[in-house]
């Protein structure tokens, strides 16, 4: 399914904030698998990154802040998190995400810039997750539906 022209030019205005140094940053949630080929129509724009990095893409994106950044915990999931809202679009940004497992506690922050890739968007190298750990991600949270999603798109995108 092809990206909404909508959330294309609001992902342009994020890309365009975030380049130029500093933010270790990767796009997630359905936009993130959309543009990796899944047959997903976003509805908003989930952002990954530290602690540090969550703080300086609200900073980037000031005009546009709905929810300022601050550490947030429920059950299942604690990061640094705001939302920001361009042209009707939610952004999410997530800092530092950690996930609690049944049995042991919280997962530590992924390492983002060891587990980044490159999905291309018109001229545009956006920075995703491999496929792979959005499905363990997924699991994790109880999304089974939508990790049951990515393990048949990686299955049958295998030789």
């Amino acid at each position: 399914m092809p990206i909404p022209p909508k959330h294309r030019q609001v992902l342009r205005r994020v890309y365009e904030a975030l380049q130029g140094g500093g933010v270790k940053w990767v796009l997630t949630g359905s936009m993130g698998l959309a543009l990796r080929g899944l047959p997903l129509t976003p509805g908003d724009i989930d952002i990954q990154t530290d602690a540090a990095g969550a703080y300086e893409i609200e900073k980037r994106l000031a005009p546009f802040v709905e929810k300022p950044v601050s550490y947030s915990s429920t059950e299942q999931i604690r990061s640094h998190f705001g939302k920001v809202m361009i042209d009707g679009i939610r952004v999410e940004i997530m800092g530092d995400i950690q996930h609690r497992l049944e049995k042991s506690g919280w997962t530590s922050p992924a390492d983002l810039g060891a587990l980044a890739m490159f999905a291309v968007l018109e001229d545009m190298q956006i920075p995703v997750l491999p496929l792979e750990y959005e499905y363990r991600a997924y699991l994790e949270l109880g999304r089974t539906e939508k990790a049951q999603l990515i393990r048949q798109y990686i299955e049958k995108d295998q030789p």
